[in-house]
């Protein structure tokens, strides 16, 4: 893979929307959040999102790297895993857990404005951004996604939801994401709206709903 392909050297952050400075304390609160099931939800996410080896991919959003990690692993040597983040914080700590995978790197920029080539990757997934971005500005988000996806690329969108019966419902109603279901719109609409074709939806338990959707 070519970095100029992917990368247009004079993008960068534009600042809309709100940004996490703490890496390691989200990385320990994300922990606490899942009960420890982090890495099978995000596992989840990856299946929905029919990752597969050589596959180029983008993480928005990446935070700390950790589902970006996972997509390094899936698409193996031949393949790319690239983290964007708003916060120079995230990357600059990304970057550190990332080590030398040669598959994986880090970039900051934004949603709204992503620092890659038209058509240049084969899946793209966003996990826990979507209700960081000003509603006005989360339809541009997702243009830019269909943007950087090849024809027929994938794009996987995945936000709080708190599950309709059992424990996860009772603990959903105490805890952290009920406050997040306040700031979080509908994916399924926006993503139609984008012209966005074969939208398809599901959970990633505990606490993700997930929307996948392919490019025209």
């Amino acid at each position: 893979m070519k970095e100029s392909r992917l990368f247009h050297p004079s993008s960068r952050p534009a600042g809309h929307g709100i940004t996490i400075g703490t890496p390691r304390m989200y990385d320990l609160s994300a922990n606490l959040l899942f009960f420890g099931t982090r890495r099978r939800t995000y596992r989840t996410l990856l299946e929905a999102a029919r990752v597969k080896p050589d596959d180029h991919t983008l993480d928005i959003g990446c935070g700390p790297g950790y589902l970006t990690r996972m997509l390094a692993d899936a698409v193996g040597p031949a393949g790319s895993a690239i983290g964007i983040d708003a916060a120079p914080e995230m990357i600059e700590y990304a970057r550190r857990k990332a080590g030398r995978l040669p598959n994986c790197r880090f970039e900051a920029g934004t949603a709204e404005s992503l620092p890659c080539a038209d058509g240049s990757l084969d899946v793209v997934i966003s996990s826990l951004m979507m209700h960081h971005l000003p509603e006005e500005i989360r339809l541009r988000a997702v243009g830019e996604m269909k943007r950087v996806l090849r024809s027929a690329g994938t794009l996987l969108l995945a936000d709080f939801t708190i599950p309709k019966q059992g424990v996860w419902h009772l603990v959903g109603l105490l805890h952290r994401p009920r406050e997040m279901m306040h700031r979080i719109s509908p994916l399924e609409p926006l993503i139609t709206e984008a012209g966005f074709t074969d939208v398809r939806s599901g959970e990633a338990p505990p606490w993700l709903h997930y929307v996948r959707a392919t490019k025209p």
